[in-house]
């Protein structure tokens, strides 16, 4: 039961958004107290049609308006909903962005604090070059960083460059809120996952070193930090400093290889010592051995498996058992709604 108010209780945000980078932002603010009011066409979100637990999944917690944006009606009513709201957030191409009236220059007229922000592929004034999930890991250089050496470039199993996104766009919405100026904030995916590639940005541009793949998807900089098989199953061991070292050389019976220099330089030398020690045990063993010791390790699970060590990330949203808001705040417990038949609250 909730034991105070969300934090972002009060807080008004209209969504116009589909599929997943939108709504998946608005639901992390809707889980914190906000009033998301999701603005939905008639035929509605996109993702209804993918499946009742897909929608669920990024849209618990809101309220649905049907309207239709490209008549006078649905314009009219968006303008009274943006006089009484702290920000719209909208995930469509640019040109639909525009079309529709979804700017901050556009919408100011109503409201002039209201804060506009726009999730796009590449930027609001940059075109409408397609830019699902996968064609930007593709473009950013994040598939090529991604598999082992000699095997084609890959994706990971779930859809980071939209996921990412929509972290951003709610840090940017909130921002821009608490500035207390309303204005326009956009978030491209190209711009979301260069920034991630922080350090393998920079290590290109200051000092010349393309990025490549490691086998087993070894850290560029840290030795070891990979995954590593076992007697059974495989192992990540991700060992940062020479304090992890010392206490995992201890415990596996390595010696030598102290510094972290020593074992970049030495990195086959290392990681052969490594993987044959590591072949004494399970993953699940080994797990159990080093975590107690504080060295970061963890035997490699499957999702059923994870889900099952974190019950508490557990909800139920109506009818769906769904995973939970990853924020804790103290003496707040949100609710979790069931997501919303498509105009709910109001069509028009």
């Amino acid at each position: 039961m909730t034991t105070t108010p969300g934090p972002l209780a009060g807080i008004r945000v209209l969504e116009v958004g589909h599929i997943l980078a939108g709504p998946f932002a608005t639901m992390l603010l809707a889980d914190l107290g906000a009033e998301v009011t999701k603005v939905e066409p008639p035929g509605g979100d996109l993702s209804r049609q993918v499946g009742d637990a897909y929608f669920a999944s990024l849209n618990r917690n809101k309220r649905s308006l049907c309207l239709d944006l490209t008549t006078e009606e649905g314009q009219e009513r968006l303008g009274e909903l943006v006089a009484g709201a702290h920000a719209l957030l909208v995930n469509l191409k640019p040109s639909v962005t525009r079309r529709l009236g979804l700017t901050y220059d556009a919408l100011r007229r109503w409201n002039e604090r209201i804060v506009c922000v726009a999730v796009t592929g590449y930027g609001l004034a940059a075109g409408d070059d397609p830019a699902f999930d996968y064609v930007i890991q593709a473009a950013t250089g994040v598939a090529a960083l991604t598999g082992d050496p000699d095997g084609p470039p890959t994706l990971p199993g779930y859809s980071s460059a939209d996921n990412s996104a929509a972290l951003t766009a709610a840090l940017g919405l909130l921002a821009q809120i608490v500035s207390g100026r309303g204005g326009q904030v956009e978030v491209a995916l190209r711009d979301v996952m260069l920034a991630q590639l922080n350090y393998r940005a920079a290590a290109y541009l200051n000092d010349g070193v393309e990025p490549r793949r490691l086998p087993h998807g070894a850290h560029s900089y840290y030795v070891p930090a990979q995954l590593f098989p076992t007697a059974e199953g495989h192992l990540a061991l991700f060992v940062t400093h020479d304090g992890f070292w010392k206490t995992f050389a201890a415990e596996a019976g390595i010696h030598g290889f102290l510094t972290m220099a020593e074992r970049a330089a030495r990195r086959d030398e290392v990681l052969a010592v490594v993987t044959r020690a590591l072949a004494a045990d399970t993953a699940r063993g080994w797990e159990a051995r080093l975590r107690p010791l504080g060295v970061p390790a963890a035997a490699v699970r499957t999702l059923p498996e994870a889900l099952a060590a974190a019950p508490e990330m557990i909800v139920r949203a109506g009818d769906h058992r769904l995973v939970g808001s990853p924020i804790r705040i103290a003496g707040y417990e949100p609710e979790h709604r069931p997501p919303p038949r498509l105009g709910e609250h109001g069509a028009r």
